[in-house]
């Protein structure tokens, strides 16, 4: 099971504001968090204090603390990337490479002696996580995380953040992948737009980027990006990221019925595995409805992502539940119930035949 986690910028901040955030990400199951310390400006060691007071507090919760740094700041610091005594002194769980070295340095670090993590960068698409694993690294203390993008339509497209992640998942090594909250306010540079790794996911809400990491199933741990993310976003994030079976919300209908209700939301559904490519079936509720009646309404044209019941006229289909996956006519045999809430009709395309999931009103 991968982890969640959260970002803290001390530099932007104020430690009693980071340690109450970091309580409350503890509260919702909150186990990684992110931080940089890609330049420092001013009093050095009035800053490094104050970034180690927030790292202590992160351990005293049990959090694990990744620093991203940048090869400048090795030099500024006066830190060589075969000791590392540097950031086991300062309290970090592991240590993010903003920008890499050769790859004999990175494999170097991963046999640090105090077990120091040394993340690397995903979103490179370059063969440069080949490099490092030809110097034989420790694996267990090799990890890959993607970038975030604070600027708008910066973010990675889908197709090369899978090949990107491929490069990583063909080694097992742990990955790590960033979302965006909607309500928080900075991140480590004065401009952002947000901060995520996908620019699909820049303005949905937090529990839909949550559960296409979790269909995806390449990406382990997934840390939002940007501070303070809201206590209602941490909660949904937490329980998309454990929950049981994969749901999608729902718009009902305006004249759905108390039957139809329950059919969609007071039950588990089963994507059948003989699959069509226009309907995703959930034929489990004919079965278990058999008995009641579904009378014919709403039979309009039917669209991608309308939420259909059989009505009577379908005969021993009546009752079962689906999903339409194109837009196909409909001869009055089927009521068209609700509609996939439109942020979330894209993760139509990531369940899988066989696969359960929940329906859930918007």
């Amino acid at each position: 099971m991968g982890k969640l986690g959260v970002s803290v910028y001390p530099e932007r901040s104020t430690y009693d504001k980071d340690a109450a955030y970091l309580d409350l990400a503890t509260k919702y199951g909150f186990k990684r968090v992110f931080t940089s310390l890609l330049e420092i400006n001013g009093d050095k060691d009035a800053v490094l204090a104050g970034f180690k007071k927030v790292v202590d507090h992160a351990n005293e919760l049990g959090m694990e603390v990744m620093i991203d740094i940048n090869p400048a700041l090795f030099e500024q610091l006066g830190i060589t990337y075969d000791d590392l005594s540097f950031f086991h002194k300062l309290g970090a769980w592991g240590v993010r490479l903003d920008l890499g070295f050769t790859g004999a340095e990175e494999a170097k670090m991963t046999r640090n002696s105090y077990g120091i993590k040394i993340e690397v960068n995903m979103s490179q698409g370059t063969h440069y996580i080949d490099n490092i694993m030809a110097f034989s690294p420790n694996t267990d203390n090799l990890l890959g995380s993607h970038n975030f993008y604070p600027h708008r339509f910066s973010g990675l497209g889908q197709d090369f953040f899978n090949y990107a992640t491929s490069l990583y998942t063909q080694y097992r090594l742990n990955t790590a992948a960033f979302i965006n909250s909607q309500a928080a306010t900075f991140g480590p540079w004065p401009t952002q737009d947000g901060l995520a790794t996908l620019e699909s996911h820049r303005s949905l809400p937090i529990a839909t980027q949550v559960k296409h990491y979790v269909l995806m199933g390449t990406i382990n741990d997934i840390i939002i990006g940007n501070a303070y993310a809201s206590e209602d976003e941490l909660k949904s994030a937490h329980e998309a990221f454990v929950a049981d079976y994969p749901s999608l919300k729902v718009v009902p209908a305006l004249d759905i019925t108390a039957l139809e209700r329950t059919v969609l939301f007071e039950n588990d559904h089963s994507y059948r595995g003989d699959r069509s490519e226009y309907l995703l079936r959930s034929t489990q509720t004919r079965v278990i409805y058999k008995d009641e009646a579904f009378p014919a309404h709403n039979t309009q044209p039917i669209e991608r992502g309308d939420v259909l019941i059989d009505n009577v006229g379908y005969g021993q289909y009546k009752g079962e539940t689906q999903i339409a996956l194109q837009a196909m006519p409909n001869d009055g045999r089927v009521n068209v119930v609700g509609h996939i809430d439109p942020s979330e009709l894209f993760l139509l395309t990531y369940l899988k035949p066989w696969s359960s999931f929940r329906l859930i009103q918007a």
